[in-house]
């Protein structure tokens, strides 16, 4: 998590700081450091710093604490937004692909979400409690043609349909999909038996033009 989305600066900055390069400034400089200021994103390939705090070590300074507590404008990983969401990663990169949520935000190399859009989505998730109805006065908007129109997992459900050996019972590749992107088996029964259905009305629109 980066902090309120403080600035921050990766090695390769760090060692253009320090006016070394990048491989003597690891080979020389990096444990030392890494044991005062810790890494933003704990378990993730890609080292981030706070920026103060990093400049703050290369001057010989103390280093200062972090914002403590949560704060609308953090910036999650993929794991904690996926968490929030009680989804898995993969689940959450195919929404962000679908426009279900937004591509977030790439800081060397990390996607990163503000913890104010991982809120708003889990809260109001359409269909589901407030916020996922039409509120009072304002116009109904083009009908749906069903429940799942626009979410990216039906994009999952049709996917599994197409890999799924013959004669594949529907339970099972529900529960496989619960496993792998979370959810209950019936809500992924109900997007494969939508999945089913949708491609056969479009196959049959191709037959009829």
């Amino acid at each position: 998590m980066i902090p309120r989305g403080r600035p921050v600066i990766n090695e390769t900055g760090i060692a253009a700081r320090a006016g070394v390069p990048l491989p003597t400034w690891r080979r020389r400089d990096a444990l030392a450091f890494r044991e005062h200021v810790p890494s933003l994103l704990p378990g993730s390939r890609h080292l981030l710093y706070d920026l103060a705090q990093a400049e703050a070590y290369l001057a010989g300074k103390p280093i200062p604490a972090l914002p403590a507590g949560e704060h609308p404008d953090d910036l999650l990983t993929a794991e904690e937004a996926a968490a929030l969401l009680g989804i898995t990663t993969a689940t959450l990169r195919s929404y962000a692909a679908h426009s279900y949520l937004s591509p977030g935000t790439t800081l060397h190399g990390s996607r990163l979400w503000p913890r104010h859009e991982i809120h708003h989505r889990r809260d109001n998730a359409p269909g589901r409690g407030k916020g996922g109805g039409r509120r009072p006065g304002e116009p109904q908007g083009p009908r749906k043609t069903h429940a799942y129109e626009n979410d990216p997992r039906l994009t999952i459900a049709a996917q599994a349909l197409t890999t799924a050996a013959p004669g594949t019972p529907k339970s099972r590749t529900a529960a496989e999909l619960a496993e792998l992107h979370g959810h209950t088996s019936r809500t992924w029964e109900r997007l494969l038996t939508t999945a089913t259905t949708t491609h056969h009305t479009n196959d049959d629109d191709r037959t009829r033009l």
